[in-house]
This record gives structure tokens, sequence and C-alpha cells, in this order.
């Protein structure tokens, strides 16, 4: 029998090499370090990645946010760039489609005439960047689109008992997870190369799925040229009254005019 043992021996050593060069992936034996090059951040416990990763975020100097956000019950796909004074992007909800741009405290809104109802100023506002009056009531509705600060207090939340996650990926970047309530009360994925910043956050009771990426990427901010905006003083058109010419002023937005934004609704996360 002592004559066997050797081969033996080589056998079960190939299967314990074989059966962990297989697994490598997804378990953290069979010799291999799974903090092997990153930023130690998954060492941490989960409290303090996530303290790590909003402290990343708020130094951050800027941001791009895509997903979908689940709002009052309706849900809205975005595409938007950030930094502290403005951003910059696309927004679809399920009946509109309309574009934000903000430079400092001056916001833009792009919609196509569907989107500001039927009547005549319709047509001339389709493509147009249309000046959202600071006193407009759907001001603050749609600056907080572009509001870097107000969407990530908003997106970077855990609700419940915070555990550490799996190691996964978010696109090419290795990350670890932070669960709250076992993944009910959301999900945060936390770069473990580089800065351990968030790459993609679950929101808790499936109210959005929002990845973060380009962190500290200038980007231009410019506004509008005169020939590509319309300015309509202190309100914005509604269906009704679209057609009083910018600058003359008009009613407030009503609650069920589409012009006023009804169809999208936004409001801050």
């Amino acid at each position: 029998m002592t004559a066997y043992l050797p081969a033996a021996r080589l056998r079960r050593a190939a299967f314990v090499g074989a059966l962990c060069a297989s697994l490598a992936v997804t378990v953290t034996g069979c010799g291999e370090d799974p903090d092997e090059g990153t930023n130690g951040v998954g060492k941490l416990s989960p409290a303090k990645i996530e303290a790590k990763a909003r402290s990343a975020a708020t130094a951050a100097g800027s941001v791009r946010l895509s997903g979908t956000l689940v709002v009052g019950g309706k849900p809205f796909t975005l595409d938007m760039r950030l930094k502290a004074d403005g951003g910059s992007g696309e927004v679809k909800s399920q009946a509109d489609t309309f574009q934000l741009l903000r430079v400092g405290e001056h916001l833009y809104l792009k919609a196509n005439a569907a989107f500001w109802g039927q009547s005549e100023a319709a047509g001339k506002l389709g493509d147009k960047y249309v000046k959202v009056p600071e006193g407009d009531p759907s001001y603050k509705q749609f600056r907080g689109f572009t509001d870097m600060g107000v969407l990530l207090d908003g997106l970077l939340g855990l609700d419940g008992k915070l555990a550490k996650g799996a190691y996964t990926k978010v696109g090419p970047t290795r990350a670890v997870q932070v669960t709250a309530d076992a993944g009910k009360g959301g999900k945060l994925s936390v770069a473990l190369e580089g800065t351990p910043y968030p790459l993609l956050m679950e929101r808790a009771g499936g109210a959005g799925r929002v990845e973060l990426a380009e962190w500290g990427q200038t980007f231009p901010l410019t506004p509008p040229t005169q020939e590509q905006t319309v300015d309509y003083g202190s309100r914005l058109p509604t269906g009704k009254d679209a057609g009083k010419e910018p600058g003359k002023g008009g009613a407030s937005p009503s609650a069920t005019s589409k012009g006023s934004g009804q169809g999208a609704n936004p409001t801050t996360p």
C-alpha cells in the first residue's frame, strides 16, 4: 500500500488545485486573499465602509448618475452629469422626456412640443431651452434633478441593520456590497480600487437602481445661446396660457396642465 500513497497524494493535490482555480472568483479560501491589491475598505465594518463611501462622494467635484428612480410611485430614468454649481442631462418619465441644464441658479428646460400642451406656442417651444423662473412652483422640483448634493443625499441612504455583502464588480471595477436589512433596506456597492466611491445604489423597496460613475471628471457647463432660449418671465407657460408672449408673465402652472410639467411631476428623491 505504501507504494501507492505518493500517487494518491498527487491526485488529491491536483484535485484541490483544480477546485481552487475554478472557485477562485467566488471563494475566499484556497490561499487567495480577496483584499490583495484593493484599497482595503473591504476589511472594514459595514458602517465604516458606508461612511468612507459617503465621505468620498461628498469630497468629489462631480459625478454622473444613470439609472432609474421611483418617486411618488412613478418611475423616472435619468442620465445626469452633476457638479457643485450645476448639471446637465436627460430625464424620462412614462409620459415625457426632457433635458435639464443648470448653470449656477439659472435653470433651463428643453422638451418636445407635446410636453407644453396643445397650444399655438407649443410648436415654438419644442426643442428650445425654456428658462425656468426661480419663482415658478416647478423650479425646485426640476432643480432637484440637477443638484449633486440633493441627489446624493437622497440616493445614498441605507435603512436597517447593515451587513457586509459579497465582493462583486460594477463595470470593470471591483467593489464590496453593504446591505441593509438583508437587502430590503437597500444595497450599496463601494469601489475596492482607488478612492472608495459609491458605484451602485439599489434603493430600498425597489425604489430605483442608479450607477454612479465618472467621479471627479470635469465637464463644461455653458448656458444656451439667446437664439436657443425662450424666457417666459415669472412663470412657465401652461397648456392654457402657453400662447402668451414670453416676458408677459402668465398664470401659475395648474395642477392639471401638462404644460406645468404634470406629465413629469418631478420631485427631489
